[in-house]
């Protein structure tokens, strides 16, 4: 039995013979085979699920022969979705309709009756031109968004392309369309934020204020201040009113960052706050009630935090209807060559640069460790193309001898035989944050900046490993 391709085709005729001919036909070989007889279903039907192709009636009831109730249905359809792949058919083979059909936007031009054969290599034809339209929108939306962020400030896109970010995506897409409270977790340099930003995209609150703050940058004397906000005279500095963190992101997303970090006191308050969803401004007395979604994120293990003592169960319980890891790119080692060509772009954009990356860099990009994960991957690429001398990037000199000496701890083939600890991913982090350390001279602060790593988890690893 033929397995049949996926896709999805949209049949419109107000002939029921013909709808069901046809559909006898295609659904053979496709897997969504959807028929209507009322061209006004068109776009309730494209609201509802993804429509790849559509095979359209030129004449309805209303106008038998000339055609041009299919070219106004034509641009209706491409109006709403300029990626759906039209085919119009009609029973007045004019050659000149099928021109003015062509340059209307329409893929193909089918003259009934059809011969099965015709008709499925039209078809076939207009699926493959659909997945190049969609490849072609999907481009031209990362190189909006690759000059949007340079607009905004390094904000990235979030990419993936490996099994596993697959199923971040899928989670983030279940997700996004809720209310639910999620808990992004995952190591330093993942991506959790850009997470977060996909997730408010995606959400019913898109068209309202993102709202971000990091709570460990955050310190106790300005903790409720930041949040809630305070009144004129409340403290020494408060000259002016100012609204918190969970009033500006009122009907939109509020974006909780290193969690982990929060002190006890401030957990407590916290959760007050999100349990009866109205906050007070520091020095005010009335409350003001808000509407937020609430997205938080860390890298710690808040479960393990639990039992220790350092984190309150009853606050987690409230931040993580839904927990997200993103896993570290080591995890990932498929979208190593996606990220870096997209940091290429972005960074040859920045500068006004046009570099390339050779196979070879590519492959030693995809063996190394990468303990800052995607935030330390950027900034490698980031330096390569302001230090290159020419258009071909060469990561090993320019990254590896001159600013990242992590990059030169890979392992080579004279390495092979002296043990499995060159591939120990611990014994390798170590050596890394050793290597960087040194090159920095014992300065901490542009050792983490170098790695990728927030000075938080830079003081983890310092003692982790007694450096």
């Amino acid at each position: 039995m033929e397995m049949k391709q996926a896709g999805s085709i949209l049949i419109v005729d107000d002939n029921p013979d013909i709808l069901i001919a046809v559909q006898l036909l295609l659904k053979q070989h496709y897997q969504t085979v959807i028929t209507t007889n009322n061209p006004f279903d068109i776009e309730q039907v494209l609201n509802e699920q993804r429509i790849d192709v559509i095979l359209l009636d030129m004449n309805f009831n209303h106008d038998a022969i000339s055609g041009q109730e299919g070219f106004y249905w034509l641009k209706k359809i491409l109006a709403q979705d300029p990626s759906i792949v039209v085919v119009l058919m009609t029973a007045y083979g004019d050659i000149q309709l099928a021109v003015d059909a062509i340059k209307a936007g329409a893929s193909d031009f089918v003259a009934k009756p059809w011969k099965n054969e015709q008709l499925l290599a039209s078809i076939t034809a207009a699926f493959s031109h659909a997945k190049d339209k969609q490849q072609l929108s999907k481009l031209t939306r990362q190189t909006q968004g690759l000059n949007q962020a340079l607009l905004n400030g390094q904000q990235f896109e979030f990419l993936g392309q490996s099994v596993a970010m697959q199923q971040v995506f899928d989670t983030i897409e279940k997700v996004a369309k809720t209310d639910a409270n999620i808990l992004i977790t995952g190591e330093s340099g993942t991506g959790k934020e850009l997470a977060a930003h996909a997730i408010h995209l995606a959400s019913h609150r898109s068209e309202q204020a993102f709202i971000s703050l990091d709570m460990g940058s955050v310190s106790q004397s300005i903790f409720e201040s930041e949040l809630f906000g305070h009144k004129k005279g409340a403290f020494t500095d408060a000259k002016n009113d100012r609204a918190g963190r969970f009033e500006l992101a009122h009907d939109g997303s509020l974006f909780l960052d290193e969690l982990g970090n929060l002190p006890s006191k401030q957990q407590a308050t916290l959760l007050a706050a999100l349990q009866n969803r109205q906050i007070t401004p520091v020095g005010g007395t009335k409350t003001i009630k808000v509407n937020i979604r609430l997205i938080c994120a860390t890298n710690e293990n808040l479960a393990q935090a639990v039992l220790e003592g350092r984190f309150r169960q009853d606050l987690l319980y409230r931040i993580n209807t839904v927990e997200i890891r993103l896993p570290p790119l080591r995890d990932r080692v498929d979208d190593i060559p996606l990220l870096a060509q997209y940091y290429l772009e972005y960074f040859s954009y920045k500068y006004k640069r046009t570099v390339t990356i050779t196979p070879d860099d590519m492959q030693l990009l995809c063996q190394y460790s990468w303990p800052g994960n995607v935030r330390e991957l950027a900034h490698v690429i980031e330096r390569s193309v302001i230090l290159s001398d020419t258009d071909i990037v060469d990561i090993r000199t320019v990254v590896g001898a001159d600013i990242e000496p992590a990059l030169t701890q890979l392992p080579t083939d004279t390495d092979a035989n002296n043990g499995d600890d060159i591939f120990n991913l611990e014994v390798v982090e170590q050596r890394t944050v050793r290597a960087a350390l040194k090159y920095h001279q014992g300065n901490v602060t542009k050792t983490a900046k170098s790695l990728g790593l927030t000075r938080g988890a830079m003081y983890r690893r310092l003692e982790k490993y007694d450096l």
